[in-house]
């Protein structure tokens, strides 16, 4: 049972990647430059998309590992009332308040709310990872190398671009959402 499951889920790993490269090396009949434009830029966008993936994942697993993950019904009464409009207390309704003082405890709600260095931390490791810099450093000497070599057309990089994303994103899926 594993080895169908390990199988079915390398098979829809690779097949968008192997899909894209087929397409990929029929830019070949058009230029030698129009096939490293998006070559270049479907490497580095499918490899900057599963590292992100990734390190996100392993930064989701530690959190619930820790119980430090916010707890879904707080998130979306978040999202609903952001600024706690339809809050069912009563005593604020119960007294004026001068103008100055509201906005002064609005502000300071909002500030204490904000990110704070503890939050970033957190989520440090997962911005930092080797698995996303490396691709990022990939994507941007490729660039520099097609510029310095006057090979360099957005009009092949851009597709690749795209394309590296939409193969991440499926492969990413099938690896990571499926576990």
């Amino acid at each position: 049972m594993t080895t169908t499951m390990t199988m079915t889920t390398l098979r829809s790993t690779i097949s968008p990647f192997l899909a894209v490269h087929i397409l990929l090396y029929g830019l070949l009949a058009v230029s030698k430059a129009a096939f490293l434009n998006a070559q270049i830029a479907f490497v580095s966008a499918f490899l900057i998309l599963l590292g992100s993936l990734y390190s996100y994942r392993k930064l989701v697993q530690r959190n619930l590992e820790n119980e430090t993950a916010v707890h879904q019904d707080d998130l979306v009464e978040k999202i609903d009332d952001p600024y706690d409009l339809y809050s069912e207390s009563e005593e604020e309704f119960e007294e004026e308040k001068p103008l100055k003082d509201v906005i002064k405890e609005e502000k300071a709600r909002l500030k204490a709310s904000k990110a704070t260095v503890r939050n970033v931390s957190k989520s440090t490791p997962a911005l930092l990872s080797v698995y996303r810099l490396v691709p990022y450093g990939i994507l941007v000497l490729g660039f520099i190398a097609l510029k310095n070599n006057n090979m360099l057309s957005l009009w092949y990089f851009l597709p690749g671009l795209a394309a590296g994303i939409v193969a991440g994103f499926l492969s990413g899926k099938a690896l990571f959402a499926s576990r």
